[in-house]
């Protein structure tokens, strides 16, 4: 018969793991919720109720916001090289910098391409304008947070 043991300090070591995991769910769900509420406030109409309508358009822009958030944290994680403190500060720091800077060009890009992006997450279909302004959210999430590192 042989037994299995497991290492000193394995309990305590899970735990942290554990820790963390659910304090970055946290500080991401967060930094979610922050960017949802800034690209609400800075467009046209009531994303979260055209979200609810199924319009396309808005579903599209949401999704891309959402996506370039966690690619933010991500990367405040991975930067933080297991230094929990350090890594939640950066974490909060990097994705509220990063809410700005892509709220604030990506109504750049819109206004410089000449998008109105209150009729795009209005309409009832699918309009390709809406890519420029996905691909420019989720451009944005990349640039934020490779300077990160």
């Amino acid at each position: 018969m042989t037994a299995v043991a497991l290492e000193s300090g394995y309990w305590s070591s899970l735990g942290e793991g554990v820790g963390a995991i659910l304090l970055y769910a946290v500080i991401g769900l967060v930094l979610m919720l922050i960017g949802f509420y800034a690209i609400d406030l800075t467009t046209p109409g009531k994303l979260r109720k055209l979200v609810a309508a199924g319009k396309p358009n808005a579903i599209i822009v949401t999704a891309a916001g959402i996506i370039s958030m966690a690619i933010i944290v991500v990367l405040a994680i991975f930067s933080s090289e297991g230094k929990l403190s350090e890594g939640l500060i950066s974490s909060l720091v990097y994705g509220l910098v990063g809410i700005i800077a892509q709220v604030i060009s990506v109504r750049v890009l819109e206004r410089v391409l000449g998008i109105h992006i209150g009729n795009a997450l209005h309409a009832d279909t699918y309009t390709v304008e809406v890519l420029v302004v996905a691909a420019a959210h989720f451009a944005l999430g990349l640039v934020v947070a490779f300077a990160i590192l």
